[in-house]
């Protein structure tokens, strides 16, 4: 069977080296005569693994010592319970929020559920077409938590604000695509599934001095400092999800790093957005200012042409490209790993609508 064009939104496409590396991982790994799923996680050869994972996003993302990275279970929902749990004062909690789609709303809930939440900023009454810009976040609050890709709706956030307080980001669809001061975020979460690793480990860095003080009598698996403390291995970590993410982090490095990645991602953007644009059958969901470089949501203006629009890109060996339940219309998901050829196939297939 030929390699299909994955635009999965998530689990999404992996570079092939990474799986051929995982693959080979699970029958014997490093040559110990063991699988990479039977061995113990505090042997030497998976201790190694986790030291390196941690240590590469560190240099990825161009941070020091103050921050420190974990490795955790639970997806990237669990953090908007951990994030007030740990940053959210005990008495009178205050949290700035900026509700730019399902996952922002999601955090949103969790957290009103330890403190006073203030959403800074919706776009929810408009369909969540756009990223709200006009507000401001004052010392008063404990944090400030936005979302910096939307991707269900296809939008992501072109710059961030300056807070007069804590900056907690979850970036779990667009986290290493693109080159940002990440040193202006306290706090950064992200699910592996959408852009390095598969599904079933979640990425945390935070800096360290932000911790233990809120007056609250965290529990210990909640606590961020008990991961800390524990190197990421105070329970069983998720071994082949984390061995798969470093495989993952190990291969953007040497192909450039986050610079060349976001040259790339762009360049794939631009040639479908183009498309769209030129294109009379087709729009985005969203305004053109907030287009996402990771999620391209757009839906067929007539519904006429859908049943040959879907044989056509089928047709072409293109998978995922349905879109969200809850929108409807199509996600090209342009994720690090998507070669452009697979985008182009995709662009052919537009035109030829007739």
């Amino acid at each position: 069977m030929s390699k299909k064009h994955n635009f999965s939104a998530g689990p999404c496409i992996l570079p092939q080296e990474v799986f051929q590396k995982s693959a080979e991982a699970i029958l014997d790994f490093n040559g110990i005569g063991l699988s990479l799923l039977e061995i113990s996680h505090r042997s030497k050869d998976f201790v190694a693994v986790m030291d390196e994972a941690r240590a590469i996003v560190k240099r990825l993302m161009n941070l020091g010592d103050d921050y420190e990275v974990l490795y955790l279970g639970g997806g990237a929902s669990l953090q908007f319970v951990m994030v007030p749990f740990n940053l959210m004062k005990a008495e009178n909690g205050k949290a700035a929020y900026l509700d730019t789609g399902v996952w922002a709303a999601g955090a949103i809930k969790e957290a009103k559920k330890f403190g006073t939440v203030d959403v800074v900023g919706s776009s929810k009454e408009e369909n969540y077409s756009f990223v709200p810009k006009d507000y401001t976040v004052g010392s008063e609050y404990d944090y400030f938590h936005c979302t910096s890709n939307n991707t269900i709706y296809g939008t992501q956030m072109k710059s961030f604000p300056k807070v007069d307080t804590l900056m907690v980001c979850d970036m779990s669809s667009d986290i290493f695509s693109r080159q940002l001061d990440f040193s202006q975020f306290d706090l950064i979460y992200a699910g592996a599934q959408k852009n390095m690793g598969p599904a079933g480990v979640t990425l945390v860095v935070v800096k360290k001095d932000i911790l233990g003080k809120t007056g609250r009598d965290i529990p210990f698996i909640l606590n961020y400092q008990s991961h800390i403390d524990k190197e990421s291995m105070y329970n069983t970590p998720p071994v082949f999800p984390v061995y798969a993410s470093l495989l993952t982090l190990q291969h953007l490095e040497n192909n450039g790093g986050i610079a060349a990645a976001e040259v790339r991602n762009e360049a794939k953007a631009k040639l479908l957005y183009e498309e769209i644009d030129r294109n009379p059958l087709f729009e985005t969901f969203c305004v053109k200012e907030d287009r996402s470089l990771m999620n391209v949501s757009f839906r067929l203006l007539d519904e006429s042409k859908k049943e040959e629009f879907d044989n056509a890109w089928k047709a072409a060996g293109i998978s995922g490209l349905n879109g969200h339940r809850s929108l409807g219309g199509y996600r090209a998901s342009l994720y690090n790993a998507l070669p452009i050829e697979s985008v182009q196939v995709l662009v052919e297939v537009m035109k030829n609508l007739n």
